[in-house]
C-alpha cells in the first residue's frame, strides 16, 4: 500500500485521545475515525479500509473498501465464522504478543501458588486450623531447579521461559516447527525469546508425551485449532509425574477435560490451574470447581491495565508497514488456525 491517498481506518474499541494520536502520527495518509458499532452510518462502513474491532463485525456487503482487519485479541475462534473474514484478499491480523507479560506472569504466580500449595493453606485458613505436621502437609514443590515444560513457544511461551531465567529452571518446549527456534514476529521491547536462547531442549509437537514426561511443571499455551483441539489427553497427562502440576492458559478442549479429570481425581497429577475451558463461562455444575488441587480463573490470564497501550504499539507498528506496503505482522493463516 504506498501512494498519497487518504486511508480510512476505523477503530471500533474506545481509546484515549493520547493513543489515537500516537496511531495518527504513524502517517498523514490515516484518516482514524472511533466510533462504537452501534454509531458507525453505513456511509462509514462502505469507506473503510482499515478495521479495528473486537469482535462485532459488519455484513461483509457493508464493507466494500475493507483491505485489512485487526482484531483486539490474540486469538480469533469466535470471530472466524463472521462472513466478512471470509472476504476475498482480506488481510486479517491478531493481538499475538501484545498480551504476553501479563499472561507470563500469571503463568508463573501460578506454578508458585501451585508449588507453595495455596489451595490447600487457603483451605486450612478457612478451617482456622494450626494443623499436626504441617510441614510436611505444606512442603512446597519449589520453582527453583525444577524442569518446566512449555507447550507453544510462541509470544507468551517464549516470556515465561524469559521470565524464568532467574528461577535457574530447565526448560523444555514444543512447538510445531523446530528448524526455526528464533521469532521474528512482533514482539514488544525487552520481551520474549526471540533468538530462541533461553530454553534446554526443544521438541516437536509430536514428541510431547517425552517432554511431558521429564516435566515437575507444565504449561499449555497453544492456540485452538482443530489439529490442538484434545492434542494433550489421557496418555500424555498418564506420562507425566505424580508430582508434576499443570498451568492451561490456552485455549480450552485443547487438553481433554475429562482426561484432566480423571488425572486429577486419580492423584496421577498433582494439581492445575485452568484460566479456559471448553464451554465458558464454566458451568457451576462442573465437577472441576470442587477439586481441592484445582485453581480455576474466569478466563483472566490475558487482562491487564497496559493491555490497550501494548496493543496500540502493535497496531501502530503495522499501521506503519501497511502504509509502506511491508507484511504486517501476526497475519492470521487458515490453515494453521491462526
Amino acid at each position: 500500500m504506498t501512494g498519497s491517498e487518504t486511508i480510512e481506518v476505523l477503530i471500533t474499541v474506545p481509546y484515549p485521545e493520547d493513543i489515537l494520536e500516537e496511531l495518527r502520527a504513524v502517517s498523514p495518509r490515516l484518516n482514524i475515525t472511533v466510533r462504537k458499532p452501534e454509531n458507525v452510518t453505513a456511509d462509514m462502513w462502505k469507506r473503510v479500509e482499515v478495521l479495528y474491532a473486537a469482535r462485532e463485525l459488519p455484513e461483509v456487503d457493508k464493507v466494500p473498501a475493507l483491505k485489512w482487519y485487526q482484531s483486539h485479541f490474540v486469538g480469533i475462534e469466535s470471530e472466524r465464522g463472521a462472513g466478512v473474514l471470509e472476504k476475498p484478499g482480506l488481510i486479517v491480523t491478531t493481538m499475538s504478543g501484545a498480551a504476553a507479560p501479563q499472561v507470563a506472569e500469571y503463568i508463573v504466580a501460578m506454578m508458585l501458588a501451585l508449588g507453595h500449595r495455596l489451595p490447600d493453606l487457603m483451605a486450612n485458613q478457612r478451617d482456622k486450623g494450626w494443623p499436626d505436621r504441617r510441614w510436611e502437609r505444606f512442603e512446597p514443590l519449589e520453582l527453583r531447579g525444577s524442569t518446566v515444560g512449555i507447550l507453544g513457544y510462541g509470544s507468551i511461551g517464549r516470556e515465561v521461559s524469559r521470565v524464568l531465567q532467574p528461577f535457574d529452571v530447565s526448560i523444555l518446549a514444543a512447538k510445531r516447527d523446530v528448524m526455526h527456534p528464533e521469532d521474528h514476529s512482533f514482539r514488544l521491547e525487552g520481551i520474549g525469546d526471540p533468538e530462541g536462547q533461553y530454553f534446554t531442549r526443544l521438541y516437536p509437537i509430536e514428541a510431547r508425551r517425552s517432554m511431558m514426561q521429564e516435566c515437575d511443571f507444565v504449561v499449555s499455551v497453544l492456540p485452538g485449532t482443530p489439529d490442538t483441539m484434545g492434542l494433550i489427553g489421557a496418555a500424555e497427562l498418564a506420562a507425566m509425574k505424580p508430582t508434576a502440576m499443570l498451568v492451561d492458559a490456552g485455549r480450552g478442549g485443547v487438553i481433554d477435560p475429562d482426561a484432566l479429570y480423571t488425572a486429577l481425581t486419580e492423584k496421577k497429577l498433582a494439581g492445575a490451574v485452568l484460566d479456559v475451558f471448553v464451554k465458558e463461562p464454566l458451568p457451576p455444575e462442573s465437577p472441576f470447581w470442587s477439586l481441592p488441587n484445582v485453581i480455576i480463573t474466569p478466563h483472566v490470564a490475558w487482562t491487564s491495565p497496559a493491555y490497550r497501550q501494548r496493543a496500540a504499539k502493535l497496531f501502530a507498528a503495522n499501521l506503519h508497514r501497511y502504509v509502506n506496503g511491508e507484511p504486517l505482522y501476526n497475519q492470521f493463516d487458515p490453515e494453521k488456525g491462526y
